[in-house]
């Protein structure tokens, strides 16, 4: 096992809230309203996200013509970004990058609960409580490197990123997405070890980590504390193990649930059952996910670094197959 029993179950249920937060943020879709006309609910544009509102597509082609490239190219700047920066000792780019980013999700996360809850809230109140919040939060999770706000605050921030992309990706789409992330993170980790760099160099330089992150001693070292005298603690120096989870490794399972989720049926082959997608088969990805996830943490060895993603999509496809054959057939 790679971490404690303790540790593993703390890091999957971390996971597993970061999900349903998601999946509650997509379906508020706070970048669109519903409004009665002629007596039929109708989707509007929000103004106040005119700015940032997700493009649409107008028919099922253009999520692999135009907004599938897109991302993978996005997908390919923003690699080659962080490591020219990181080449370059870039860091205040960085931070300022991360500052910005953070703030955004966080943000747009509380504001889609506000569209959940059962009352009504002035447009303008509902810009500026969210970000009243938000900052703070940023600042606190940048600068004083605390370790529970620090995970507090991953909790929002994936959730409010995955709206985002949701909208532009298809049943099929996330699907060729998912294998090209797993075949990335495959080679990133065992060959190019570009994960392990990126990760180290996020912790110790730019003091920053995009994921979860949970310290911890090891049962020997707890014994050695546990028994010595509370004068020599403040002088003894003793070894932190650090269990983290990437955002990555966090983000694509929530945005597979919401496609999922927003999914109304799917023609498949072989003259199968179209997919019907909805809030249960989206809790099966879920499900799905934490499980390959799972059991990534229980068999993987101490120190040894492993891509999460392809455990994931296993899970995930095993999460799907299973939605369809209980909502489906």
């Amino acid at each position: 096992m790679k971490h404690t029993v303790k540790i593993t179950i703390i890091l999957l249920a971390m996971f597993f809230v970061t999900q349903f937060i998601g999946l509650a943020v997509i379906h508020a879709d706070p970048f669109n309203f519903e409004v009665e006309v002629n007596g039929t609910l109708q989707k509007v544009a929000n103004p106040a996200l005119n700015w940032i509102h997700p493009p649409e597509a107008e028919q099922q082609s253009d999520f692999f013509t135009k907004f599938f490239p897109s991302i993978i190219v996005a997908f390919i700047i923003a690699i080659g970004l962080l490591f020219l920066m990181t080449k370059f000792k870039l860091e205040w780019i960085l931070k300022t990058w991360f500052f910005l980013v953070i703030t955004f999700a966080i943000w747009l996360t509380l504001y889609a609960f506000e569209i959940l809850v059962p009352f009504t809230i002035s447009s303008t109140i509902a810009l500026i409580i969210p970000l009243a919040i938000a900052l703070p939060l940023t600042i606190i999770k940048m600068f004083q490197r605390n370790f529970i706000v620090h995970n507090f605050t991953e909790l929002l921030i994936y959730p409010g990123i995955a709206s985002v992309f949701v909208p532009i990706l298809s049943f099929w789409s996330i699907l060729v997405l998912l294998a090209v992330l797993s075949l990335y993170d495959m080679w990133a980790v065992w060959n190019a070890k570009i994960m392990q760099g990126m990760a180290k160099y996020q912790m110790n330089k730019l003091k920053i980590f995009a994921g979860f992150f949970v310290p911890y001693f090891s049962k020997g070292v707890r014994a050695k504390l546990k028994n010595m005298k509370k004068s020599k603690l403040k002088k003894t120096k003793v070894k932190m193990n650090v269990a983290i989870l990437g955002g990555g490794d966090i983000i694509f399972p929530i945005i597979t649930a919401g496609v999922i989720m927003l999914t109304s049926a799917v023609k498949l082959p072989f003259g199968l059952s179209p997919f019907m997608g909805g809030f249960w088969p989206a809790v099966f990805v879920v499900l799905g996910a934490a499980l390959g996830l799972g059991s990534l943490f229980f068999c993987a060895k101490k120190k040894v670094w492993y891509p999460a993603m392809p455990f994931i999509t296993a899970g995930i496809l095993l999460g799907i197959i299973l939605g369809y054959l209980v909502f489906s057939l």
